[in-house]
């Protein structure tokens, strides 16, 4: 976990593989690498989420969020390895718990949509939840630690309430679903 990236083009891949963090190699379309690349892939939205008009309390817990993902691909990098914590899923529980507990309960659907953080804050949200499924996959070929699923399911659930939470901020509402609209 230590090694620096001192030159980026090294043209391994080349192959159609990729190395993992232990040193070993796996080809690019592995579940692992999947996995690896999806949680990337959320990682850099809430990069762009991050780029949004956002509280200072909320940036600075999506900062240690983009973090903890990069804990859980380390993770996903080494077989075997443990980096993850319970204190880091726990960390999420409470942070649902308080923003949840700051919105009126929800009665209809909502659309992704409002703000344009609460719409960003939705694309993290299904690439969360396309993490997820890429975890479970990979779970059910080779061992991963339960904790990474249950990181990314809570943090999929954080960050459908932090849209809500950022259409308040927006000084906005959520868009809700008509039934039957696209029939009218």
């Amino acid at each position: 976990m230590g090694n620096r990236l001192s030159k980026i083009a090294t043209r391994t891949g080349d192959d159609g593989t990729t190395g993992l963090g232990d040193g070993s190699r796996v080809n690019k379309d592995a579940l692992r690498v999947q996995a690896m690349g999806d949680v990337d892939e959320l990682n850099s939205q809430i990069g762009v989420l991050l780029c949004d008009d956002l509280p200072a309390d909320l940036r600075g817990e999506l900062l240690t969020i983009q973090h903890d993902l990069f804990d859980l691909g380390g993770e996903l990098s080494i077989p075997g390895f443990a980096l993850m914590t319970d204190a880091q899923v726990a960390r999420l529980d409470t942070l649902l718990e308080r923003y949840n507990g700051t919105l009126q309960p929800l009665k209809d659907f909502i659309l992704p949509g409002g703000s344009r953080a609460a719409a960003q804050s939705h694309v993290c949200r299904t690439v969360c939840r396309r993490a997820e499924r890429s975890i479970v996959a990979l779970s059910h070929a080779e061992s991963v630690h339960a904790r990474l699923g249950q990181y990314v399911n809570r943090l999929s659930d954080l960050l459908f309430v932090l849209s809500r939470v950022l259409n308040r901020h927006a000084e906005g509402n959520d868009v809700l679903w008509e039934k039957g609209r696209s029939r009218e």
